[in-house]
Parts: C-alpha cells; structure tokens; sequence
C-alpha cells in the first residue's frame, strides 16, 4: 500500500498514530531543553530560576521564527518533491539554510547588544538581571545550533523521515540534560560556570541536533543534495517561504509576547510570582506539545481526505484526535490538581513561590481540556487550507482576552485571582473555535 493510498484506506486510528506519534514525540523533546534547564538553574536560588523565566520569552520569540521559517521550508520542498522536480528541492533547501543562517546573526547581534536592554524592561533587582543578561547573552550568541537544527529537522520531515527527525531532536534533548548539572555545579573536575553553565549546555544541545539532523541529510535523505556552486539568495522562494511560514510564526510569537505581558504585571507584585509563571509555562508545555503534535497530525490525513471528498473520514480523523487530546489534557490536569507541590519542588520552590504556585496551578490546570478543543479544532481547519482559525483561536487563548483580564484581576481585586483570566481567555477562544468550525462543517464537509 503505497502513502497516498494509505491515506485514503488506512484505518483513522491507525493512520493517526502513524502519522502523529513522531510529531508527539519531537515536539516533546523540544519541551525538555527549558524545562530542564529551569529544575538545574533552580538549584543555583531562586532568582535565577527568576532570571531565565524573564528570558524565556525572548528565547520562545526565537524560536518562533524558527519553526515559522521551517514550516515554510518544508512545505515548498513538500510541494515540489511532489512534482518530482529535484532542482527546485535543491534550490528550496540551500535557500532555507541560508535563511536560518540569517535569522540567527539577526538574534545574535540582538542577543549581544540588547539582553541588558531587554531585560531591564521587567527587573530593577541587580542580581536578576545580571544573571538574566549571563543566560540570554549565550543563548542568543549561540542561537545558530537552533535555527540549523529547526530547518534540518524540517528537511526530514518534508521527505516523510520524521523518525530520523526525532532522533536528531533527541540526541539535543540528551546532551543538554547530561552536560546541564556538569557545567552548572561542575563535575568531572570542569569549573562551576552557574547559570552560565545552563546557558552553554543549552547551546551545545542544539548544536548536537543540528550536526545530527543535516548530517542525516546528507547520509539518508536521498531527495535532497545540496549544492552551493554559485548560490544566490532566491527572492521568489524566500517569499513563497514565508507565505506559507508567517502564520505559523505569529502563531508561536503570541507565546513570546504573552510572556513578556505577564511577566511585566507579575514583576511588580514580586520576583517569586515571575519565576511560578515560567515554571507553570515550562510545565504546561510537557503537556500541550504532545497535544499539539497530535493536532498537527490531522493536517495531511484532512487535507488528502478533503481533497478526496471523504466527509466520514474526516470528521472519525477529527473526532478520534479530540478524543485522544481532551483524554492527555485531562491526565494533565489530574497531575496539576494532585500533585501541584511536588511539581514546583521540582524547582525548589521557596514558600511565597510555592503559596502563589499551589493555588495557580490548580486553577489554571482546570481549562487544560477547553484548550484541547481549540487546538484540534484550529488544526483540523488548517487541513482544509483554513489557517486563520488556529491563529485566531491561540489569539485569543494567549494574548488578546488572557493578559486585560489578567491585568485587571491582579490589580483590581489581587494577585491571587489573576490565574482566573485563564478560565475566561480558554472559554471564549473554545466558544469561537466551536462556531467557527460549525461554520466550516456546513460550507466545507456536509456537501462533500
């Protein structure tokens, strides 16, 4: 049985597991670089932990361009593997290395001359924002081994070798955590560097997943050869790049620019409500990149399907997905509401941390299963060539009614309150994401 006719005959639950458990997985792996970064650098005090929360979001704005860079990448290469024209293939993968190679001295030069700036926006606290600027600074002078990684991994993905993608990203993972406590606290006889130890452990990992993935190009990936001979920049593929790679960009760069909101209100009620928001992000990301990953896998099996004319197989593909996020979110959730001390001890949580911590992460984790909806939802709409309704949907969750309602709880009744916003920004963008796709059904399936 050959790939498209898998698509059309396969039986959904097997296709969807075929198709998304190496998305899962990858994008999981992508999760453990902060989120084990933030369980060393805790252990260092708490206004370290402080320090890279504040960072994070600039680190999450890189990474948007990235992915958003990648997912263009990858689908002009899709496009043109399908019409069997191996130059053009060529000229999109040379093209995509060398965007990532500009995007990363972009953010280095921004790393180098304005972390400090940066950072300065959030804290006064001289020993958070020393620490802050050490973290940021490597990261983002280093940040080449990420865009590399991100369009190498891509390449794979492209050519259906999401297997050899995920080994790639798994190799980073691993180094990171290995080289994390031995640069930190420094063993082996190597010098305790601290935070910047978490920093440079960071970098190293993703300079092991770019070797790894453009390597395996190179060696495994039969369609695509690189050739540099006379290259020049391609003003037409880079544009038809970001046609298809600025949504999804804008899509991630909500993330990065609510972080920056909310890390600006908590800032001025304390350092330990800072350092909770990064954790809960960092742990709250474990659990929407699997779901996410998930998500993304109804894209190729709907969009064959739409483009078939098969209406069961595309509701069973959307059903069966959202059955399987809302049951993750809810395990997710189990795990927030019984176990939320441990979770942030984690992090060596002192105890204004862990009394903001405990009652934010209850309330917060309560809205994980309305998120589950608008992801797949948004995913789902993306298969039949409707992107607006995944951005407009995270818009919503992220940005747009999460940070005025934050803001106006913290102030106006009390900190305490301000993880209420969440029930409020989730409902609503569930409520859209549900109309919208009614919408969607009647226009787009219930006539196929």
């Amino acid at each position: 049985m050959d790939k498209v006719n898998k698509m059309e005959v396969m039986a959904i639950p097997k296709l969807i597991a075929n198709v998304s458990v190496p998305l899962m997985a990858s994008m999981l792996v992508q999760s453990l670089y902060n989120i084990v970064d933030g369980i060393y650098v805790s252990r260092i005090n708490e206004n370290a932990l402080t320090a890279t929360s504040l960072a994070y979001s600039a680190q999450m704005l890189m990474l948007a361009v990235a992915v958003g860079t990648g997912v263009g990448v990858n689908s002009l290469l899709s496009r043109n593997l399908g019409r069997h024209d191996l130059k053009a293939v060529n000229q999109v993968a040379v093209n995509g290395l060398f965007l990532a190679i500009v995007c990363s001295i972009i953010f280095m030069v921004f790393g180098y001359f304005g972390s400090e700036r940066f950072l300065s926006m959030f804290t006064d606290d001289a020993e958070i924002l020393e620490l802050g600027v050490q973290y940021l600074t490597i990261c983002m002078v280093g940040c080449c081994g990420i865009f590399l990684a991100t369009t190498g991994e891509r390449l794979l993905q492209a050519t259906g070798n999401t297997f050899l993608s995920m080994a790639a990203q798994t190799l980073g993972a691993v180094t990171n955590i290995v080289l994390d406590p031995i640069l930190i606290f420094g063993m082996f006889r190597l010098p305790s560097m601290g935070i910047r130890g978490a920093a440079i452990a960071t970098i190293m990992g993703q300079f092991v997943a770019a070797i790894a993935a453009l390597g395996l190009n190179k060696v495994k990936n039969e369609e695509i050869h690189f050739e540099f001979r006379g290259f020049r920049p391609d003003g037409r593929i880079i544009k038809d790049v970001y046609v298809v790679g600025f949504p999804t960009m804008l899509t991630q760069m909500m993330g990065s620019f609510m972080m920056i909101c909310m890390n600006r209100l908590l800032i001025d009620f304390s350092s330990a409500a800072v350092a909770f928001y990064g954790v809960y992000y960092k742990l709250w990301t474990f659990v929407y990149m699997p779901v996410s990953g998930l998500a993304q896998g109804q894209i190729p099996i709907v969009g064959y399907n739409y483009g078939a004319g098969k209406k069961d197989r595309i509701m069973e593909t959307f059903k069966v997905t959202l059955a399987v996020a809302v049951l993750i979110m809810l395990i997710g959730t189990i795990l927030f509401q019984a176990f939320p001390a441990q979770l942030l001890g984690l992090y060596k949580a002192g105890d204004e941390m862990m009394r903001i911590g405990v009652r934010g992460l209850k309330i917060i984790s309560l809205t994980f299963p309305l998120a589950a909806v608008t992801i797949t939802i948004g995913f789902c709409g993306s298969g039949m060539g409707n992107g607006l309704l995944s951005m407009i949907g995270t818009l919503l969750r992220q940005l747009v009614v999460l940070v005025p309602f934050s803001y106006y709880f913290a102030t106006a009744i009390g900190l305490e309150y301000t993880w209420y916003a969440a029930w409020i920004s989730e409902s609503l963008a569930m409520i859209y994401a549900m109309l919208h796709f009614r919408q969607v059904y009647i226009r787009k399936i219930k006539s196929l």
